[in-house]
């Protein structure tokens, strides 16, 4: 009878331990679950900043003069050898709940984690393609030199408003009022400041990449020839100098010594560099 009432009490004692370990196995796994739901709510939240940051890459790149990256391309963190599946974690075996929500998260890393070194190494080619091309673009022509209104266009036939027949004119006049200041349109050399028969005193600067630009009929010379120049750098002042008829800022733009239409290397404010 002794020997009844000891099993009956340790079958009882067993049940109730059973029994509290399988709740406090739940509760584990419960806030497993729960801690790998915050992980996946992270893991959503960084592919949404990844998201942005392709948006920025695809538009740098583009600025860079590169070719966005292929969305097929970016979708390179897809579907990464290793991941196995649900049933090949150890944690199957105890929860397979929790380890469906494991395997998505591990999924959906080795997808950012591969999209970030890819973004990673797009962002890189773009920063060295556009400091590269960072050179040209300061030295490629690119404002209005002076403040005033264009009073005769670029044209291989104008008629000339002293000689009375059709000339030439390979560049603009812009009007302005006299002592008003003319800027450099890059930067570049001075390689001549001076007086230029018909020109007037003129400013000329060698911008490299083949570009240069000259700035004639000035009414005093601010810059000296070797100067360094930047761009919107302060190097005449408008004046009437030489074959004019009023005060203007007579502008060419040369590519490996042919003239070109100024008017195509006038950027907007928001363009230009």
């Amino acid at each position: 009878m002794a020997l009844v009432l000891v099993g009956a009490a340790f079958t009882v004692l067993f049940d109730g331990y059973t029994r509290l370990s399988a709740r406090n196995l739940e509760t584990r796994n419960e806030s497993l679950r729960a801690e790998l739901q915050r992980f996946q709510s992270r893991v959503d939240g960084l592919e949404s900043t990844l998201g942005a940051v392709a948006d920025n890459d695809a538009r740098f790149r583009s600025i860079a003069g590169l070719e966005s990256i292929d969305p097929e391309v970016m979708q390179a963190g897809v579907g990464g050898p290793g991941l196995g599946t649900p049933e090949t974690y150890p944690l199957w075996s105890v929860d397979s709940t929790a380890s469906k929500t494991a395997f998505a998260v591990s999924y959906d890393l080795n997808a950012l984690e591969r999209r970030a070194k890819l973004l990673s190494e797009s962002l890189s080619e773009a920063t060295d393609s556009v400091l590269a091309h960072r050179d040209l673009l300061e030295s490629t022509p690119s404002i209005l030199p002076t403040a005033g209104w264009i009073s005769s266009s670029y044209s291989e036939s104008r008629m000339h408003p002293i000689h009375n027949r059709p000339l030439p004119h390979p560049g603009l006049d812009i009007s302005a009022i006299k002592g008003t200041s003319i800027l450099a349109a890059a930067k570049g050399r001075v390689i001549r400041s001076g007086w230029v028969v018909g020109y007037g005193l003129t400013i000329e600067i060698d911008h490299g990449y083949g570009y240069t630009t000259l700035y004639g009929h000035s009414s005093q010379l601010v810059a000296q020839r070797g100067q360094e120049v930047r761009r919107g750098d302060i190097i005449a002042q408008v004046g009437s100098t030489g074959i004019a008829t009023s005060a203007h800022l007579h502008y060419e733009v040369h590519m490996n010594g042919v003239a070109q239409n100024p008017a195509n290397f006038i950027l907007p404010d928001q363009v230009r560099n």
